[in-house]
């Protein structure tokens, strides 16, 4: 896959790759498209969970059971990930 960014974005992800230590814009753009994979299953695991409890199925968690399950979703997509490779 090839992404083509206008002069100001390139420059910006350049800057990017500087500042955070990574050898190459494509791992910079990858390390950003795992991010927003994970921002997008807390999201789902956060909405399945209110939907839980609006519907009556109240459990009572704590952190460390949330932590657990994020874990848990964290890992299932990086099995994902690896499998797309």
């Amino acid at each position: 896959m090839n992404v083509s960014l206008p002069k100001e974005l390139k420059h910006w992800v350049d800057a990017q790759v500087e500042a955070g230590g990574y050898g190459t814009a494509s791992e910079y753009i990858r390390d950003m498209l795992r991010r927003s994979r994970e921002r997008q299953l807390r999201r789902q695991i956060d909405a399945k969970l209110l939907e839980a409890v609006e519907g009556g199925m109240v459990a009572v968690m704590d952190d460390a059971d949330l932590a657990a399950i994020r874990n848990t979703a964290r890992s299932g997509a990086s099995k994902i990930g690896r499998k797309r490779k």
